[in-house]
């Protein structure tokens, strides 16, 4: 699914069309979508409508490439019930401001539940669905790319589902508007314009300030008050070893099996940690 759609809305979308296709043709509606075989997609008047290009298959007696037209129309919601559901809606600020703005709220479905109605279809009821191909079952592959590429579609505009529900997105916003909420939203948009002031440049001028004549250049510099010395931490003073470390690891007079070296800095260690606690 994710091949299609990035979204909420266009994943519930095919979840639907797949809870009731066969498999294998939604797999090839699947190529259909991405393979350039959709020539014409438009909604118009409610419906998804397509030209699909066929197969050529001698076999069956198909020499030329046919062409298909398809459709797709979902059950609309009837307009008592739409106004149900601007009731619903214009109850939630956050809602009225996100879809007047050209924004689709992701927990939009609470208002259509609450009044038992749906804005994404969830069944095979709510499809109908035609094809001019041969094909016997229905939905076919080509009903079911016509279905993939609509839900790439609704990325790019999620108010195509309003529109087939029977509410464009035009209405739906003059609807909200006549509610008290949108009208406080759009007064306060109209308050809120602000006319654009014009510049002399993009960066910011330099001006030059004028500096004491008695002022030294160091005080320029430095500044006059000095910062407080930062007070250096106590550290462990560090014995160099570089006199040992030439005698090598087993000088001359050196007669046991360790090493000279390793044997001096466990002394000097052992001589800094002795009595390390007394003050």
């Amino acid at each position: 699914m994710g091949e299609f759609s990035r979204t909420w809305w266009g994943n519930k979308f095919i979840a639907a069309i797949e809870s009731f296709t066969d498999s294998a043709r939604l797999g090839r509606g699947r190529s259909y979508a991405r393979g350039g075989k959709i020539l014409e997609f438009y909604v118009n008047k409610g419906k998804i409508e397509g030209l699909i290009r066929g197969s050529v298959n001698p076999y069956f007696g198909v020499y030329t490439e046919p062409r298909y037209h398809t459709e797709v129309e979902i059950k609309p919601i009837a307009t008592k019930n739409w106004s149900q559901i601007i009731q619903s809606l214009s109850s939630n600020a956050s809602f009225v401001s996100k879809l007047l703005l050209n924004e689709v709220p992701d927990n939009i479905e609470d208002s259509f539940l609450a009044v038992n109605q749906r804005l994404l279809p969830s069944s095979s009821k709510d499809f109908k669905t035609s094809c001019s191909c041969p094909d016997y079952s229905n939905p076919c592959k080509h009903i079911a790319g016509l279905c993939y590429r609509f839900a790439a579609e609704l990325d790019e505009d999620p108010f195509l589902l309003f529109e087939l529900r029977g509410l464009p997105k035009d209405k739906l916003h003059q609807e909200l508007a006549k509610t008290p909420l949108g009208k406080a939203l759009i007064a306060g948009l109209g308050e809120e314009k602000i006319d654009p002031v014009p510049v002399s440049s993009y960066y910011t001028e330099l001006k030059t300030i004028a500096v004491d004549a008695k002022t030294s250049l160091k005080d320029f510099w430095q500044g006059q008050k000095r910062l407080q010395p930062k007070l250096l931490e106590n550290s462990e003073a560090s014995i160099s070893g570089i006199i040992v470390k030439k005698q090598g690891d087993f000088p001359p007079f050196w007669h046991k099996d360790n090493s000279f070296i390793a044997t001096m800095e466990e002394l000097y260690q052992r001589v800094r940690t002795k009595n390390k606690d007394v003050l």
